[in-house]
């Protein structure tokens, strides 16, 4: 089962199992296979059962389809998640301080260590959080960080998502339909638990309110509705966390304090956890057509009335350019050399960077520097002739739009198929809580794993799947 130039993590290059599967694969082989077919096709009836879809765009079969779930684990060691942590901590806490910076000082641009055209020329700077810092002085509440693997040792960190990141009920359900299916399974092997993570999100939002809410802080979870392609997840965690689950149209000012309706009258909210982009936030500060936000929201929240989560502002920091200057961000803010280093990346704003990209587009990855979900990318060792063509034209008209990455040769784990294990490539997604005395990282994550033999678009979105992701426990 080796998969040669890839790194496969659960089996060495001779085909024997790596330690960290030697559980997992003991189990394994005492199963039938008619069992495990069975079992294959449980889990996808209660995914159905539970409404677990996400937007596949572009298909005009339907709007919706469901997640494939895979039911063999991904396997971390505890050894390797604790120098994983080390890494994420460090990462998230600069982005943090990057943060602040950007909207006051901006100690980092007179430094001459990012270039100020960036952010200025960016959508995603917004002058409104400009001289504010958020209750709690957190901007990036959640994050979510995309890392890859290409060795025994070898991470790096793929994409930062500070403003909105998703995927992380999928994460718990992964856990709980895994549990509910093999209870023997978590007998035999030791593995750090994930579903608490509700319950310390929910702490660790509460721990951001504002100094007005008073007694036990009032959380709300803003959704911009059932047409939404995340709205599941919305749903979930507000169900999950016992905060309300509510839309634009829910809330209101009153009294100088953001209120939520109830059959008693407004409530008064004090954090929101914010699944509403920035631009249809608050129709008086961004897009005036708006009707998924609250108007004078922006005004509350600059008061310190109101936390929002993630703060306003943060795209900033999803930004493939701001990505490709992480490492210099890091050792600005820290002190210290990145613990997980980026992959390398082509900015082509830079007129060389521009010539060496299109002299070999066919061997590169490109995406849109303000692209997400697989969107507007071009991976050039899949691309025919024609879209390689139509891409160099893009470049050469919107240089500062791109950015380019090597093709890098994903790890791979097995996923189960009806004619056994095969290999498939994946990625990780961590989920990581940011409160004003500390940064939590629950020890496990989003598995996005590529369903078709040999594709490295793992989004789902792109219709790629979901692994449950195990830390084994020391």
């Amino acid at each position: 089962m080796a998969t040669g130039e890839f790194f496969d993590e659960m089996h060495k290059p001779d085909g024997s199992v790596r330690d960290a599967y030697a559980g997992y694969q003991a189990w394994y082989g005492e199963q039938e296979k008619s069992f495990l077919k069975r079992k294959h096709s449980d889990a996808e009836n209660a995914f159905r059962r539970t409404g677990i879809t996400f937007n596949v765009y572009g298909e005009d079969e339907a709007e919706e389809r469901l997640i494939p779930f895979d039911m063999v684990p991904r396997i971390i060691t505890a050894h390797e998640w604790r120098k994983l942590t080390k890494g994420i901590e460090q990462r998230v806490s600069a982005l943090n301080a990057f943060m602040h910076d950007l909207y006051h000082r901006q100690e980092i641009i007179r430094a001459g260590r990012v270039p100020e055209h960036l952010f200025r020329n960016n959508a995603a700077w917004l002058p409104d959080m400009v001289g504010f810092t958020p209750p709690g002085g957190v901007y990036t509440h959640i994050v979510g960080i995309d890392l890859v693997r290409t060795g025994p040792d070898e991470f790096f960190v793929l994409e930062d998502n500070a403003r909105t990141p998703s995927g992380v009920s999928y994460m718990l359900e992964n856990r709980e339909t895994m549990m509910a299916m093999f209870p023997e399974l978590f007998m035999r092997v030791p593995v750090e638990s994930v579903s608490n993570y509700p319950r310390r999100l929910a702490k660790s939002l509460a721990a951001c309110a504002p100094d007005c809410a008073e007694g036990r802080p009032v959380v709300a979870v803003l959704t911009p509705g059932i047409f939404n392609s995340a709205y599941f997840e919305h749903a979930f965690l507000a169900e999950q966390m016992g905060a309300e689950l509510v839309e634009g149209q829910d809330l209101r000012v009153v009294d100088g304090r953001v209120a939520m309706r109830t059959t008693r009258g407004y409530k008064p909210v004090d954090v929101i956890y914010r699944r509403v982009d920035d631009e249809f936030l608050d129709p008086l500060s961004f897009n005036p057509d708006s009707v998924l936000g609250v108007p004078g929201i922006m005004d509350v929240y600059r008061a310190g009335r109101v936390t929002i989560a993630n703060a306003p502002g943060t795209g900033v920091a999803d930004d493939k350019a701001i990505y490709s200057f992480m490492p210099e961000i890091v050792e600005f803010y820290t002190g210290e050399k990145p613990l997980l280093p980026n992959v390398q990346t082509w900015r082509c704003s830079d007129p060389d960077s521009l010539a060496y990209v299109l002299d070999n587009l066919a061997e590169l990855v490109v995406k849109e520097v303000h692209g997400s979900g697989g969107y507007g990318m071009l991976i050039g060792p899949a691309a025919s002739k024609r879209e390689l063509s139509d891409f160099a034209a893009k470049l050469r008209a919107d240089p500062d739009g791109y950015i380019a990455q090597p093709t890098l040769a994903l790890s791979t784990c097995p996923i189960f198929t009806n004619r056994g294990l095969a290999p498939r490539h994946l990625d990780l997604r961590p989920f990581v809580l940011v409160s004003p005395d500390k940064v939590d990282i629950t020890p496990g994550g989003l598995t996005r794993v590529a369903m078709k033999p040999g594709s490295l678009v793992v989004n789902s979105s792109q219709g790629g799947g979901t692994k449950d992701t195990w830390v084994l426990k020391d």
